[in-house]
């Protein structure tokens, strides 16, 4: 694998943040479509524009419940003197043969109903007696229970204008219009108009399945029984909660202990169900780095441009990284390193945006920001290094949670955004104005 665009050595030869995230968007490539019917669609990126082949609503139809009625037959209609109208049936949602509406006549209409021919306006049932003489009411009676209100006779009290209480055909959107742009991320509200337009199925590309493991022999399951020297695994819950907000299908793969034969061997299973590879510890300097020691030589000669580099990136937390593509398909792998907080702020910087390109999304990264540091006295940060310091963010200001330390899970919890420090920086100052990338 070769990096995104030439790069010069810096200073201990380290990678800058923004080099090793274009390396890494430069390799990642958009999934490819497929169709889907419209629940398994939902969070995937429409391929395609989506045009409206029947208007909505279809037909002009009414807006209330009450009764189908021509303009002049209401005319100047008060409690004193109501209009008096033979009531010819009941208008229903779904009906196949509307009734026509002559002078003098009036037909019960139900909300969403289609306008009966010769009917020109609607009059809410609480401007009406409903059929029982007995002055204005709230509501109409169930069929079941009172069928004879479909008849009779009922007294309209207030006059109504053309088209009142009407929604006319094609005001939502006109048979021929675009309905969604190829782009757009399907939610529930654009599921709804496609079902609402007749669209089951649509070309999108899929959401990507990511598989997410730790590595590290003292890691054990949380709900179990902590042995000497051990630690509950909370980066593989932490990033697979992180890649399904992203809007990957994720997966969680137990701990593997710290040898490089069972972890290569559990990667090659996982192979099979993944767009994306991500692992958590083992990319450091250490005896049992096992994750450096497996893929270091994972190319072979049968499968060219494959294999992970590993490097280490100007940036604090989350100096080592590793990066490349394994097995036939040349799958995606982002190692990222142990502590929890460098491992989720190496997610939101660089796997958060790969699962993002995957989708096909135009635009992959968190909201950025400036705002004004809110602290009581001054941060300071390593030259040469970027630093990703986590904050709560409100009203323009930024204040820093917790200290720098890279395994502070509780002050990471309690973090919305990451306060961005340059390399060039060694303190900010109360009040000095800092970037700030959001992460709710």
């Amino acid at each position: 694998m070769s990096s995104a665009a030439p790069r010069t050595a810096g200073q201990d030869d380290l990678w800058s943040v923004d080099e090793h995230l274009a390396d890494v968007l430069a390799t990642v490539r958009p999934l490819e479509p497929i169709a889907l019917q419209l629940l398994d669609a939902q969070g995937c990126v429409l391929v395609e524009d989506i045009g409206v082949p029947v208007s909505l609503p279809p037909f002009d139809n009414s807006s209330m419940d009450g009764y189908a009625v021509r303009v002049a037959d209401v005319a100047g209609a008060s409690e004193e003197f109501p209009a008096v109208l033979d009531v010819i049936g009941d208008v229903a949602a779904g009906q196949a043969e509307p009734l026509r509406v002559g002078p003098g006549r009036a037909a019960r209409i139900m909300t969403g109903a289609p306008l009966p021919p010769g009917a020109e306006t609607v009059v809410p049932v609480e401007w009406t007696d409903g059929g029982l003489g007995e002055g204005p009411v709230s509501g109409m009676r169930a069929r079941s229970l009172a069928p004879e209100s479909a008849s009779g006779q009922v007294q309209v009290y207030r006059p109504a204008e053309a088209r009142a209480h009407v929604r006319a055909k094609g005001s939502d959107v006109r048979a021929g219009d675009r309905a969604l742009e190829a782009g757009t991320v399907l939610g529930p509200p654009q599921i709804a108009l496609l079902a609402a337009i007749g669209r089951g199925t649509v070309r999108v590309r899929p959401r990507p399945r990511v598989v997410v493991l730790s590595t590290g022999s003292e890691l054990v399951p949380p709900d179990e029984e902590l042995g000497s020297g051990q630690i509950y695994d909370s980066n593989s819950f932490a990033l697979t909660a992180a890649a399904r907000d992203a809007g990957a299908i994720a997966y969680r793969v137990g701990a593997v202990a710290d040898d490089a034969e069972t972890l290569r061997s559990t990667i090659e299973d996982q192979l099979v169900r993944a767009d994306l590879l991500v692992t958590t510890g083992g990319v450091s300097v250490g005896a049992y780095d096992v994750v450096k020691e497996a893929l270091s030589h994972a190319g072979d000669a049968d499968e060219p441009g494959s294999g992970v580099e590993f490097r280490r990136l100007a940036m604090q937390p989350g100096k080592p990284q590793g990066f490349g593509s394994i097995g036939p398909d040349h799958t995606p792998l982002l190692a990222l390193p142990g502590n929890p907080v460098s491992s989720y702020v190496s997610f939101e910087l660089f796997v958060r945006p790969a699962i993002r390109a995957l989708m096909g999304l135009q635009d992959v990264h968190r909201p950025r920001t400036t705002a004004s540091l809110a602290a009581e006295r001054a941060l300071t940060s390593p030259r040469g290094r970027r630093q990703f310091l986590r904050g709560t963010y409100a009203d323009g200001e930024v204040t820093p949670v917790g200290g720098a330390g890279s395994h502070l899970v509780a002050a990471l919890a309690h973090a919305d955004a990451l306060i961005v420090v340059p390399e060039d920086v060694e303190s900010v100052e109360p009040g000095t104005d800092v970037e700030v990338v959001l992460l709710g």
